[in-house]
């Protein structure tokens, strides 16, 4: 079975649950090549665990998930990073005692050769060159040698984004990107991702509490409640729309 690969990511009829608890219930979308989607609802509406059966993190009930028009349900995550889809997650994934440099050089090792080569290839895979792009990149080049454990909490979180990147994926998942970090560092942040968006030709797909944040990055927004969607729009209609209004204001 084959979906259109005018679309990088469609998620198909998803359900999941737990117990008696309905988490996702038959949600469908598509998102468009160099689109920016994002994904909101109050707590507890299903998107983390939509998410998660989407990358293989859990496995839907029913449904089914194509990434480039290619059946991916049920992938696990080693496999779907392979065909291009990276992830951020909520809680920071740095290795607080190693640099920079060296948090994304084994980013990109997880992407690149095989265990025989990693043991006894280069040290660094090859990947310092391709490292440092990455870096200067996400405007990280001053702290290029210092531990990852010594940056603000918004430094690690634009390391963790980076770390994401090292592949060269062609779909990002990111999972709360905005949380925890200043006003500064955020701006920062969306500029970059705006960025790579552009320049890269990149599709994200964005979980986000931060709504100004996502109204301002995201160009399409699905909104999610008791596990379905209930709005899809511009950032302008999904301001607006009294339902996603009533959804909010009665969580």
């Amino acid at each position: 079975m084959n979906r259109s690969n005018e679309n990088v990511l469609s998620v198909c009829g998803i359900s999941k649950s737990f117990g008696g608890i309905r988490a996702v219930d038959d949600v469908s979308f598509d998102v468009q090549r160099g689109e920016i989607l994002g994904l909101i609802g109050p707590n507890g509406s299903g998107k983390s665990t939509l998410f998660d059966c989407v990358l293989g993190q859990l496995f839907p009930d029913s449904g089914e998930v194509f990434v480039n028009g290619n059946i991916v349900t049920r992938k696990r995550p080693c496999d779907l990073n392979k065909l291009g889809v990276g992830r951020t997650f909520q809680m920071l994934q740095v290795f607080s005692e190693m640099t920079v440099l060296e948090n994304i050089i084994l980013a990109g090792q997880e992407h690149r050769g095989t265990l025989v080569s990693r043991l006894f290839g280069q040290s660094d895979a090859g990947l310092t060159e391709q490292a440092d792009e990455i870096i200067a990149f996400f405007r990280l080049t001053h702290l290029r040698d210092h531990r990852a454990g010594s940056l603000s909490y918004g430094q690690q979180k634009l390391l963790d984004t980076a770390m994401a990147f090292m592949a060269g994926p062609r779909l990002v998942m990111l999972d709360e990107p905005a949380g925890g970090v200043n006003l500064t560092m955020l701006e920062s942040l969306k500029e970059r991702l705006i960025a790579f968006n552009e320049e890269r030709a990149a599709t994200f797909v964005v979980i986000e509490h931060n709504m100004e944040f996502v109204m301002s990055l995201c160009t399409r927004i699905l909104v999610l409640a008791n596990g379905a969607i209930i709005a899809e729009g511009t950032p302008e209609e999904i301001r607006n729309d009294p339902v996603v209004i009533e959804a909010y204001l009665g969580e």
